[in-house]
């Protein structure tokens, strides 16, 4: 099997090489040994010349395709793009959801067999909790980007494996997939995995975007300055000129938390600019930008703005 050590003493070395780190404490120091330590807390043997065997059926797999169609949907261009770039490095280009399991693929049809070998098959677990250390397992556990090389790997059966892998965030900022190209070609050097990680990395950032402007169709999207352009920070804005939703990095760049769509935020508050609204706009977004400050507190609101209670009431009813 390719995907296999085939050899007792490189089974050995592997094994001590794992346990010579867990027991010297590297985790601390070590990315790569502290999941080692968290597959070894699930029970998994570094010397294992095959995975646990849990698979999907057909039904199950069918019932996950269905439930990220929308994911797929975003990813499908990007996920072609990628593959014509590592394709022909010997790689395949998977999807799997946020439970690791791969449910697109992307392979040559004569490499298949080696990737299947490998047990990188659609519905197979690739968590770290089923085979320990790999790229998809390890992204998720740790919500990172991550390359795992070879012998990085925790079960002797993945180490002739190399896995880079991205998380892939939802408009809401939840992690709901991991896009991952793992080859099986021994001639692939740990320094050019790092160049298939920045590739993977920004297509995963691609695929960010198309959800998140698949989510907020009829808003405008604002790229936030200061903000690195590479990593997607984005915000949906309404004819109000309110923030209705934000990508993770736009989240974690200007500090917002909870669910925008419920709570917006004047964009001109977050981003210090003036208001893009045309002049007959004015009132309608001046009413809906204090409620929005005042966190939906019409009372509040209209204190802010001067009025009474029903005068506010009246507006909102004649704006809306």
């Amino acid at each position: 099997m390719p995907g296999n050590i085939t050899t007792g003493r490189t089974i050995r070395d592997h094994v001590a090489q794992v346990s010579a780190a867990l027991e010297k404490g590297q985790a601390a120091r070590s990315s790569i040994v502290a999941s080692w330590a968290r597959s070894a807390r699930h029970g998994l043997a570094p010397s294992a010349l095959a995975p646990r065997d849990q698979r999907l059926d057909g039904m199950g797999l069918a019932r996950l395709r269905e439930r990220m169609e929308p994911v797929t949907r975003a990813a499908r261009p990007t996920l072609e793009r990628l593959f014509q770039v590592v394709g022909g490095f010997g790689a395949s280009v998977i999807l799997a959801s946020e439970d690791g399991i791969p449910f697109e693929r992307l392979v040559k049809q004569s490499e298949d067999r080696d990737f299947q070998d490998a047990g990188l098959s659609a519905g197979s677990d690739w968590s770290e909790a089923a085979v320990g250390t790999n790229g998809i397992g390890t992204c998720l556990a740790e919500g990172r980007p991550v390359v795992i090389h070879r012998d990085q790997h925790y079960l002797a059966a993945n180490t002739a494996l190399t896995c880079a892998s991205a998380p892939i965030w939802d408009p809401s900022g939840d992690l709901v997939a991991v896009l991952d190209v793992s080859t099986v070609r021994a001639d692939i050097a740990e320094g050019f995995s790092g160049l298939l990680s920045h590739s993977v990395h920004e297509a995963a950032r691609r695929i960010e975007a198309d959800l998140f402007q698949a989510r907020y169709s009829g808003a405008r999207m604002v790229l936030v300055p200061g903000a690195d352009r590479g990593t997607g920070a984005l915000l949906a804005v309404d004819a109000d000129e309110l923030v209705i939703g934000a990508t993770r990095m736009a989240r974690q760049h200007l500090g917002l938390t909870g669910d925008l769509a419920r709570n917006p935020v004047p964009a001109a508050d977050l981003l210090g600019v003036s208001s893009h609204l045309r002049p007959e706009d004015g009132e309608r977004a001046v009413i809906h930008r204090a409620i929005a400050r005042t966190g939906g507190n019409i009372s509040a609101a209209a204190r802010a703005l001067g009025i009474s209670r029903a005068t506010l009431h009246r507006k909102m009813g004649r704006s809306d």
